[in-house]
């Protein structure tokens, strides 16, 4: 006598009606999350007070826009005047107050920032990182790394410069400093990410600790660290014109000084030229970054 199996059939697969159907029901916490948003709009905006747009404001705005339209042509295109100081550069004499020469000094002191930042971020960025260093030297430099990127720019700014004085150097300084605290935390990110396998494979093979450094580390973290360092000189060339306000060189002096006293013509020259110079910028360093990206 022969015991006959029975067959069970493969079970049958959900349709997407069917699946949408047996979702989580959780319209109770979606709920509670949209209250809790309304309730901090709320508060928020019970700490705004609008008291309208003054007269000033509107003639101020009216100006930049006049002058954007009408800029000073002479001060856009750097050319020397009676009155004006000069400056070599390249081999050409240019004045040291036109805006190609001021623009030069504020991406030179956001790419000195930048690269310097950059560089003394990567032995900062491997000891905060518990997977390589032990849990209380990494706790140490994490909140090294949380204290420089609590301090604003501008603070750091100011203190530099009862430090080195008023000039382009405060602002390499501090573009150095602030550029630590967001470079190392994307940085720490990217070694975090490493595959440890490509290490065991590489081990496998027998090779020595400079070949897993070279072939299976260096590989997967230089694409990462290129790409955030490009992005943070992005910040960093936008915040080099805030540095100028405060007298960190660049700029961003020469700016406020025109807008307090009206003069929009000049006004308009140096907005027009910081506008060409981030196009410019945003455009090579995104093709940087997919090339970075896509291999």
């Amino acid at each position: 006598m022969t015991n006959s199996k029975k067959m069970v059939a493969p079970p049958r697969a959900l349709s997407i009606e069917e699946t949408y159907a047996m979702r989580p029901r959780r319209w109770w916490l979606y709920t509670l999350v949209v209250l809790i948003v309304v309730c901090v709009l709320v508060w928020s905006a019970g700490g705004v007070q609008y008291n309208g747009v003054t007269t000033k404001g509107t003639d101020v705005a009216r100006g930049i826009a006049q002058g954007l339209l009408h800029p000073d042509m002479d001060l856009l295109l750097g050319r020397i005047g009676e009155d004006t100081t000069t400056t070599q550069f390249l081999g050409l004499t240019i004045s040291s107050e036109g805006v190609p020469y001021l623009l030069f000094q504020t991406m030179a002191i956001a790419f000195l920032g930048t690269i310097i930042g950059g560089i003394l971020a990567i032995p900062i960025s491997f000891l905060a990182c518990d997977r390589i260093v032990p849990k209380w030297l990494a706790k140490i430099f994490q909140l090294l790394i949380l204290l420089i990127r609590t301090i604003p720019s501008l603070v750091w700014a100011l203190v530099w410069i009862r430090v080195t004085g008023p000039n382009a150097f405060c602002g390499v300084v501090t573009q150095s400093v602030c550029s630590i605290g967001m470079i190392s935390k994307m940085y720490i990110t990217a070694i975090e990410d490493l595959d440890v396998r490509i290490l065991e494979s590489l081990d496998a093979c027998g090779c020595n600790g400079f070949q897993k450094i070279r072939c299976g580390i260096l590989p997967q973290i230089v694409p990462n660290f290129i790409s955030t360092v490009i992005y943070r000189f992005d910040i960093n060339l936008k915040d080099a014109t805030t540095l100028g306000i405060v007298g960190a060189g660049g700029i961003g002096a020469p700016l406020i000084q025109c807008i307090t006293s009206s003069r929009w013509s000049m006004v308009g020259s140096y907005l027009f030229g910081l506008i060409i110079l981030m196009m410019l910028i945003e455009y090579m360093s995104t093709r940087i970054r997919n090339r970075l990206t896509r291999g």
